[in-house]
């Protein structure tokens, strides 16, 4: 008689709880606040992200040494890890900051958050495994959505093209960042993670900058610091604690709600009225995000 194989394993999923959810969605509330704090400097627009980065990286260190993180010990291994993520961190900052000029505040995050698509691809890519049906219909209401919240106002003033194809670029360029962070974040803790990431941000950004001549050194240092805290230390820090604890789809999707947020700001602080196509894509993103979040995934099964 043949012994029967051994059973397959599925593999085991990321799993966060309601605290970890909390933060995801937390951090893109900050996220969504950057193309404000960009308006408001009075530096160039590739300046103000070298400023968000150089004047949160000190504090984030800081943090990671306080609570034990130990950043270049846990790092043995992955310097070109960080180094590329910080080199494709600069370029999105570069493209999506010289972007938010010449756009609406919703189609820029919206833009600049195409790895609400392209980082799903990668996660089903590398499990190898098709969405499941909730999955795939959580995937065309997010579009469907996302495609609501931009159409009217890039229908009401074509000029925002450019704009809009910097913050694609931008949105590109954070995807794999976000598949470099996932790698590092697999063998070291979210803190160190991110202030050595930030690090390797610093001089490729003021190197920009000073290429295209913007005015660097500020008069008023306000809007800097609240990009500098409310996107790097506060968005940027508990997205990357996020994302060890939860699937590609669900930050990737996540990730929307940096757009629905923006659209509200713009409306409140620069008259960006809000139409009912804002508001039901809103609704889609909404319900794009619940269904992923009770979708089960696809098993995944290990080779006997």
């Amino acid at each position: 008689m043949h012994e029967a194989p051994p059973p397959r394993k599925a593999t085991a999923r990321p799993s966060g709880g309601v605290l970890a959810f909390a933060a995801l969605l937390g951090g893109n509330v900050a996220l969504a606040f950057g193309p404000v704090f960009v308006r408001l400097a009075d530096v160039g627009p590739v300046a103000a992200g070298f400023w968000r980065i150089a004047l949160a990286t000190p504090l984030l260190l800081a943090l990671a040494a306080i609570t034990g993180g130990r950043p270049i010990t846990s790092a043995r291994g992955l310097g070109w890890v960080l180094a590329a993520s910080g080199l494709l961190f600069a370029g999105d900052l570069a493209s999506w900051h010289v972007g938010i000029l010449h756009t609406k505040l919703a189609n820029a995050t919206l833009f600049g958050n195409a790895a609400s698509f392209v980082f799903p691809l990668y996660g089903f890519l590398v499990a190898r495994a098709w969405p499941t049906r909730l999955q795939g219909l959580a995937l065309a209401l997010a579009a469907a959505g996302a495609a609501l919240l931009m159409g009217r106002s890039y229908q009401l003033d074509p000029q925002n093209l450019v704009g809009d194809l910097l913050c694609l670029l931008a949105g590109i360029l954070y995807a794999g960042y976000f598949i470099m962070m996932a790698r590092a974040r697999a063998r070291m803790a979210p803190l160190p993670a991110l202030s050595l990431s930030s690090a390797a941000s610093i001089l490729p950004l003021l190197f920009a900058a000073a290429l295209l001549g913007e005015r660097i050194w500020p008069a008023h240092w306000t809007p800097l610091l609240g990009l500098a805290l409310c996107s790097q230390v506060i968005g940027q820090g508990l997205m990357i604690y996020a994302l060890g604890r939860f699937t590609p789809l669900l930050i990737g999707l996540a990730l929307l709600t940096q757009p629905v947020v923006a659209a509200t700001v713009g409306w409140l602080a620069y008259g960006e009225m809000l139409g009912t196509a804002d508001l039901v894509g809103a609704a889609l993103v909404a319900a794009a995000l619940v269904l992923v979040r009770i979708a089960p995934e696809r098993r995944v099964i290990a080779p006997a």
